[in-house]
This record gives structure tokens, sequence and C-alpha cells, in this order.
């Protein structure tokens, strides 16, 4: 069983209808519950044109994205076993996996929020992490804030 995610087990996503973004149709399988990828579509849909009117802009992918590098961690921790001990040791985060971490990050703490519908709350969340706030942001914060802090066992990262 592989235990990393190589190029070759990566799945190719065909592109979202509306606007042709492999980003957007990500963001709709991740926030899709029981299957039901059309309403999971209509809400992120929805999302993404209040986001974008919320924030005086035409394009509503261009603010997505803006959010969705906001959100994606540079560096992260791991735990690893070194004479006996554990350390969390601070690993830069590849590609996949900051997009991995982004989404998820940000529809859990859409999730979170409550008493409105998840298209508004999803739009909410987009808005705050374009303006660098918010759960899904500030849960980044906290990840760099780890690997800063944590900073010293960076040696044994290599070995």
């Amino acid at each position: 069983m592989p235990r990393k995610v190589t190029k070759k087990l990566q799945r190719q996503l065909q592109p979202d209808r509306r606007y042709q973004s492999v980003l957007v149709q990500r963001l709709i399988n991740k926030s899709m519950l029981d299957g039901k990828k059309l309403a999971a579509e209509r809400a992120v849909y929805t999302a993404l044109e209040t986001a974008a009117k919320k924030l005086d802009s035409e394009d509503p992918l261009a603010v997505f994205e803006k959010a969705l590098k906001n959100v994606s961690p540079n560096f992260e921790v791991k735990s690893r076993r070194v004479g006996g001990a554990n350390y969390q040791i601070p690993f830069p985060v590849q590609g996949h996996r900051q997009l991995h971490y982004a989404f998820s990050w940000l529809v859990q703490s859409a999730r979170a929020r409550s008493g409105m519908p998840y298209s508004q709350r999803l739009a909410l969340e987009i808005v705050d992490a374009y303006n660098e706030s918010g759960a899904a942001f500030k849960k980044k914060e906290d990840t760099h804030k780890m690997a800063e802090a944590n900073r010293a066992f960076a040696h044994f990262a290599r070995g």
C-alpha cells in the first residue's frame, strides 16, 4: 500500500461547468455531503458570487484564488521519534497538500459557523480568507506558529 500520493496516483479532475476551473471543482467536491453534488455545486457558485459582490469585484474566480492563496500553509509539523523522544519537526508543505489543507480548513470553518445557509457561511469564510482573517486563516497562522516554535528541531528533518 503506497504511503505517499505520487503523481501517478493522483486523479485528474475535470474543470467545473461555470468557471472551467479545477480549483472550484475541488471545492465543490470537498463541500459535497451525502453524494449530493448538484446541491454542493449550487451552494459553491452562490457563495463565490456573494463573496465577489461583498468585495466589489467582477471576477469571483480571482477572489477565490486569492483567498485560497492566503489560507494555504507553507509549513507543517510532523511528529518524529528520535532517541526515545517524540519531536514536532517543521517541514515545508508540498503543492497538492497545501491545497488539501486550504480546502479542508475553508470547508470546516464554514461548516462551524451557524445561523445561516451553507452558501452564506462559505461566502463569509472566503471573504475573511481574502482579507486575511477568519477561522481558516487563523488555522494557517497557528500551523506556522507551531512550525516556528519547533524550528530548533528542524535538523532532525534531514536524516
